[in-house]
């Protein structure tokens, strides 16, 4: 019968560590990247303008439309062909950002069409122009019930970043998977590699449930279009 190492666990733990803390970080990047990315989209998939509007709607049906380590080879493999190269760690994080904004695109374009039509036309009256139309009365109101969802896909792009060891990026699963290659002991690292996703899963899911009350106790009231 296997008995977990402890002070093989111990050992490695810092190795481990290290590994997490390119994780976190692709992940938070990733995130970053998708939340403005996906924004733009869903902007753009609302643009009166057809060159605008069709491409946008291409791009998010053929992005969620094909698997994320796909995209994630097409970047890292056939880029640098045509003279586009960017070190591993980069590559990840845009390969992350485009795949999630595809889907972070929907919560926005969900948040948008839920704010009231009333508050389009009194923008409008108001003779606000496009970005302080945007900025100043459908921004503050479509984002706000939207961050428990958003919330979710940061979890998500977390627990999708061990794919980025697929091309080299030296993350927490990718080390862990060497120290069981060398020592040929996987139960120890897969074990921590665990405990730690679940940490991070947990807090971020804390911190997302904390912001999203923040926001509604700030609220109060909705927001109304005004001079």
């Amino acid at each position: 019968m296997t008995i977990f190492d402890f002070p093989f666990a111990w050992k490695i733990l810092p190795q481990l560590l290290e590994g997490f803390a390119v994780t976190v970080e692709a992940s938070l990047l990733g995130f970053l990247l998708a939340s403005v990315a996906g924004l733009l989209l869903a902007i753009a998939r609302r643009s009166s303008r057809i060159w605008i509007r069709h491409p946008a709607i291409g791009v998010l049906d053929f992005v969620r439309s094909t698997p994320f380590l796909v995209q994630l080879f097409f970047v890292f493999f056939i880029l640098p062909q045509y003279g586009i190269t960017f070190r591993p760690f980069t590559i990840g994080i845009i390969a992350l950002g485009i795949h999630y904004s595809t889907y972070t695109a929907e919560v926005y374009r969900a948040g948008i069409e839920g704010v009231a039509k009333g508050q389009w036309e009194a923008a409008i009256a108001l003779n606000y122009g496009f970005s302080d139309r945007w900025r100043r009365i459908i921004l503050p109101q479509a984002i706000p019930p939207m961050v428990p969802v958003l919330g979710n896909y940061l979890i998500t792009i977390f627990k999708e970043t061990p794919l980025l060891g697929a091309i080299t990026v030296v993350e927490v699963m990718h080390v862990a998977r060497l120290i069981g290659a060398d020592t040929y002991q996987f139960l120890e690292p897969m074990t921590l590699v665990g405990l730690l996703m679940l940490s991070i899963s947990l807090v971020s899911a804390y911190g997302v449930r904390r912001f999203d009350t923040y926001l509604r106790a700030r609220r109060g009231t909705p927001h109304a279009a005004h001079g």
